[in-house]
């Protein structure tokens, strides 16, 4: 009796339960290199215990007129799941080649494979392992981002006050040399060169209730 069936990747077994019937190579040497040539089983030899089942045939293939069901003179097997078939072999072969690696000695060879993988490590060291490592990476640059938007910002308030003072300070040495309270020339000793080049009139005018307040400290 048989008791599987010989198509790459089938796992039907003989069961008087199911109905499901298993049927011999045929003798015709013709007719058994071309089911030979279906099946797609490399150096394959067909035995005379070697059977195909009833799933690989058309419907159309069988004689239904007596009480056991047979093949036709001219059926040929034409149905075949050679994708399942493919995915398995290759699964195989992945799992014996991680085998192979894991089993294989520590040797020069390793060693040189090692260290390169660790000096590639350190050369693109801006790779992150992990998602999670790179958002923690990502919330801390921008914490410090903000930190120096701020810390540039009151740079440019402490400008802008020390300009307003320097020209506040213009404004006041060149009035008192207007009024000859001051010597002329003394702009010259004290304000900058961009300062005292520039005529009193595109300075802005000191308001009256700032003129008497005591000039802030430089």
């Amino acid at each position: 009796m048989p008791t599987n069936c010989a198509a790459a990747g089938c796992a039907t077994t003989y069961n008087k339960h199911i109905n499901i019937s298993f049927h011999r190579f045929p003798l015709d040497p013709k007719r058994r290199k071309e089911w030979i040539r279906l099946l797609r089983r490399k150096n394959f030899v067909p035995g005379k215990h070697t059977f195909l089942c009833s799933k690989h045939f058309e419907a159309s293939c069988f004689d239904l007129t007596g009480q056991t069901r047979r093949l036709k003179m001219d059926a040929v097997p034409t149905i075949f799941d050679f994708c399942t078939h493919l995915k398995s072999m290759k699964l195989k072969s992945r799992n014996l080649l991680k085998k192979n690696n894991s089993c294989t000695p520590t040797g020069p060879s390793n060693l040189k494979s090692n260290i390169s993988s660790q000096q590639v490590l350190l050369e693109h060291s801006y790779a992150f392992r992990n998602p999670m490592e790179a958002k923690k990476r990502i919330i801390k640059l921008e914490k410090e981002i903000a930190s120096l938007r701020k810390k540039m910002k009151t740079c440019l308030q402490k400008e802008r006050r020390a300009t307003r003072r320097w020209i506040k300070a213009t404004c006041l040495v060149k009035n008192l040399e207007a009024n000859n309270i001051l010597p002329k020339g003394t702009s010259e000793h004290i304000l900058p060169t961009a300062l005292r080049s520039l005529p009193l009139e595109d300075f802005k005018i000191l308001e009256p209730d700032q003129q008497d307040k005591t000039l802030p400290i430089l």
